[in-house]
C-alpha cells in the first residue's frame, strides 16, 4: 500500500475549500499530489500550499482520473452531479454539502462520535451540518454513559455559514450603520450587522427550517437513534465565524453536573472552559481558529430533574466543516478503508 495519497479539493477557493489546503498541510496528511478544483470562473487563480502555487482548474470531464480522495465543499447540486463521477473514476468522495446525509447507504460521519459508520462507505460519506457536528461532539461522550432521551438545541450561528461573502456582508452592513447609512442585505434576506433573525431556510408545514431538521434528521442517523426526540431553533447572528449553541438534554435518571464535567474534560475534540467565579464561558471569539469544541456553563436544568444544560462554541469552518472532512480522510488512511486506485482497479 502506497503511504501517500492523490487528493482533490472541489470548491477549493470558497472559504471551506481554502481552509482544507491549509489543514492538509499543517496536519501533514500523506499526499502524493494535490488538485485544486472550483467552477470554471475561478479557473486560473493560483493558491499556496506548502510553498508550492497550485493553479485552480475547472471541474471537467476527467478531472478526476488519478484521484484518491476528494474533499468537496461546493454545494449540493455540484456534488450531485460531480460525486458519482468521482466515485466511478475510483476515488473516495468526503462532501461537505447536504446532497447526501440522509441517503441510507451514505454514511454521516463526526470521527469522535461514530467512525465505524465510514467503514461502510460505497465511494461517498457525508460530511454533517456544522451545527450538528458540533453538538453531537459535546453530547455523544454524555450520551454514552447515560442515554439521551430529549435534545432540544438553540443556535447562534455566524455569517460563516453561508460563506465568505456573507461574512464580507457583515462587515460592510456594520460599517454603513455606523456611518448613518441603511444597511443593504444581498446574501442574507435580511440585515444582519446589529441584528438577528430566525435560519432562514425554507421552512416545512410544522414550522421548522431546513437548518433545524438538518439537526434532528442527522443527530439521529449519527447516534443511531432513530427515535431521539430532538427540536431545534436556528438562529443566525452577528458573528463573522464561529456558532454557539445551547443545549438542554434530558435524561431517565438525574445525570450529575461534577460527573458530566468529569466526562468532558477527557471527551476528544472537546475543551472545558468553565470560571464560574467571573461568569467566562465558551465565546465564538475565543473558539476561532481552534478544532476543539468549547463547552462550558454546564448546570442541571431547574425544570426537570433529570435535565441537564450546557453551553458550546465551535469553529464553523474548521471543525464544522474542514477540519471534520479531513479528519475522515485521516481515519480512512489510518484504517486502510480507502484504497488508492491502482489497488483497486487491480481487485
Amino acid at each position: 500500500m502506497p503511504k501517500s495519497y492523490r487528493v482533490a479539493i472541489l470548491g477549493a477557493t470558497g472559504a471551506v475549500g481554502t481552509e482544507l489546503i491549509d489543514l492538509l498541510a499543517t496536519r501533514n496528511f500523506p499526499l502524493e499530489s494535490l488538485k485544486l478544483l472550483a467552477s470554471p470562473r475561478s479557473a486560473g487563480r493560483t493558491l499556496s500550499f506548502r510553498g508550492e502555487t497550485l493553479p485552480v482548474e475547472p471541474v471537467a470531464e476527467g478531472c478526476f482520473n488519478q484521484v484518491d480522495v476528494v474533499l468537496a465543499s461546493a454545494g449540493g447540486s455540484t456534488s450531485k452531479t460531480w460525486a458519482p463521477k468521482a466515485v466511478a473514476a475510483g476515488a473516495v468522495v468526503i462532501d461537505n454539502s447536504s446532497a447526501f446525509r440522509m441517503v441510507p447507504e451514505v454514511p454521516l460521519v463526526v470521527p469522535e462520535v461514530n467512525p465505524e459508520a465510514a467503514a461502510t462507505h460505497q465511494g461517498i460519506i457525508a460530511n454533517p451540518n456544522c451545527t450538528t457536528i458540533l453538538m453531537t461532539v459535546a453530547v455523544w461522550p454524555l450520551h454514552q454513559v447515560q442515554p439521551v432521551e430529549r435534545l432540544i438545541a438553540a443556535t447562534y450561528q455566524s455569517a460563516s455559514g453561508a460563506g465568505a461573502r456573507a461574512m464580507e456582508e457583515v462587515k460592510i452592513q456594520a460599517q454603513q450603520i455606523l456611518n448613518g447609512q441603511d444597511p443593504k442585505p444581498e446574501l442574507f434576506p435580511y440585515p444582519l450587522a446589529f441584528n438577528l433573525f430566525p435560519h432562514n431556510s425554507p421552512l416545512n408545514d410544522q414550522g421548522y427550517c431546513q437548518e433545524e431538521m438538518k439537526m434532528v434528521n442527522e443527530t439521529r442517523k449519527i447516534f443511531s437513534a432513530h427515535d431521539l426526540r430532538v427540536s431545534a431553533t436556528c438562529v443566525r447572528v452577528p458573528v463573522l465565524r464561529a456558532h454557539s449553541e445551547a443545549i438542554n438534554l434530558e435524561f431517565k435518571q438525574p445525570f450529575p453536573v461534577e460527573k458530566a464535567r468529569e466526562v468532558l474534560q477527557t471527551a476528544p475534540g472537546v475543551k472545558l472552559v468553565e470560571d464560574w467565579s467571573t461568569n467566562y464561558f465558551p465565546m465564538p471569539m475565543e473558539a476561532t481558529g481552534k478544532d476543539e469544541v468549547l463547552v462550558g456553563r454546564i448546570r442541571q436544568d431547574l425544570s426537570h430533574p433529570c435535565g441537564l444544560e450546557l453551553w458550546l462554541c465551535g469553529d464553523q469552518i474548521r471543525k464544522g466543516a474542514a477540519l471534520n472532512a479531513v479528519q475522515i480522510a485521516e481515519l480512512l488512511v489510518e484504517k486502510d478503508w480507502v484504497k488508492p486506485r491502482e489497488v483497486a482497479l487491480s481487485q
